[in-house]
């Protein structure tokens, strides 16, 4: 039988010098992975995260598992991402053969079967790659395009079809280097300390939105929406943040979010609590408002099983649900893939962090494939909505830079 087996490491560890494939960085805890013991292709449907879990939980009980260190993420450990659409192909859960990994100030490694970690102990040598600038390859809609359907999804919410909708743009482009997913993963790091840095089979980025983390029985989850830029000027940043606290506009969009994440929890909890104002979480070039969720689970849920109830939330698909959705397909005409789709880690007892996959790019080669979105309520203006996408498009771009 395989034996998957945990010890105790001297650290810190450099995460990133070896270009792990699989990777998640936070400030509370961080994973990397190389090679990969076992491949779990979720398929399409409302039910891949079921399936997911499935495979994944019977993958565990076929080996063995020696664990010195016992913290969630320690023992087998699974790096998921999950497309938006549950009709997209695309959803992946990857066990990796070698993990790295950090929780608090404890530091392991985790191997399967002969796999020999000690490489990654060792500097490589082999440094950055050389740098291109990236170059613009185009968009699946131009922009005077998503503005019409901006102006679409507005004039149905304002005829009561829906309450609010979240419609994204992609932005394409190319290098004539391959892009350095080490430099790019640094760069977020340094950029966005308080985001969820993640690196699964080709999808990086920086996430702030919490979707789900589970431990033992507790869960939480920090839904976002309502977005304001930052200034360098400290008077006019504080302006800024203030005028986002008092928009009707931002706070409607915000409490439609955070009432989707509450019904969920509010059903599988036996108690839940919630921020009664939302806050602000400010990062390095936007700001949101922000509500958190806390609650005990009413019984066994995995983090994989409540990401599935949870998804999509209204602050990336929008109000109601299914309706959203429908418009989505229908006005941004292209496929997300794996953007606004879940992203994270799970283990073997069900316990794992999963954000939603914003300000992030599918990385192939000298290629690059980014995303943002802008949620459309009652009153937006589809010049504003399509300066948000652009501001918030920043952040990748100077990380491919």
């Amino acid at each position: 039988m395989t034996v998957v087996r945990t010890r105790r490491i001297e650290g810190p560890v450099d995460l990133v010098e070896h270009r792990p494939p699989l990777a998640w960085i936070s400030t509370e805890r961080a994973f990397v992975g190389f090679g990969e013991a076992s491949r779990i292709a979720a398929g399409i449907g409302d039910d891949r995260f079921h399936r997911s879990q499935a495979a994944f939980t019977a993958w565990c009980q076929s080996v063995e598992v020696d664990d010195d260190v016992r913290l969630p993420g320690t023992g087998p450990l699974g790096f998921a991402s999950f497309t938006f659409d549950a009709r997209s192909p695309g959803s992946v859960l990857v066990v990796p053969e070698i993990t790295i990994g950090r929780v608090g100030g404890t530091w392991f490694a985790t191997t399967v079967g002969d796999a020999d970690a000690s490489p990654v102990f060792h500097p490589s040598g082999t440094g950055d790659q050389p740098v291109d600038r990236p170059r613009y390859a185009g968009a699946s809609i131009p922009d005077v395009t998503w503005l019409e359907a901006v102006a679409a999804a507005v004039k149905g919410i304002e005829a009561g079809e829906l309450d609010k909708v979240v419609l994204a743009r992609d932005h394409a482009v190319w290098s004539k280097e391959r892009f350095d997913v080490r430099r790019m993963v640094r760069r977020l790091v340094d950029r966005f300390p308080d985001c969820y840095c993640y690196v699964v089979d080709g999808l990086v980025g920086a996430s702030p939105e919490l979707l789900i983390r589970r431990m033992d029985d507790r869960v939480e989850s920090v839904p976002l929406a309502g977005s304001a830029r930052r200034s360098d000027d400290p008077v006019e940043d504080e302006q800024i943040g203030k005028a986002l606290l008092s928009s009707d506009k931002d706070l409607r969009e915000h409490e439609l979010a955070a009432v989707s994440v509450g019904r969920v929890l509010g059903q599988v909890c036996e108690r839940m609590f919630r921020d009664p104002e939302p806050v602000l979480m400010e990062l390095a070039n936007v700001r949101h408002l922000a509500t958190r969720f806390r609650g005990r689970l009413r019984e066994p849920l995995t983090a994989l099983e409540a990401a599935g109830l949870l998804h999509p939330t209204a602050a990336v698909g929008g109000s109601p649900t299914p309706r959203a959705v429908e418009v989505i397909r229908r006005l941004e005409r292209m496929d997300r893939g794996r953007y606004a789709g879940p992203v994270g880690w799970v283990d073997r007892h069900g316990d794992g962090e999963l954000a939603i996959a914003l300000r992030c790019a599918e990385i192939s080669g000298a290629r690059a494939r980014l995303f943002a979105g802008a949620g459309i309520v009652a009153g937006s203006l589809p010049e504003s909505e399509l300066e948000e996408t652009r501001l918030k498009l920043q952040a990748m771009l100077q990380a491919l830079a």
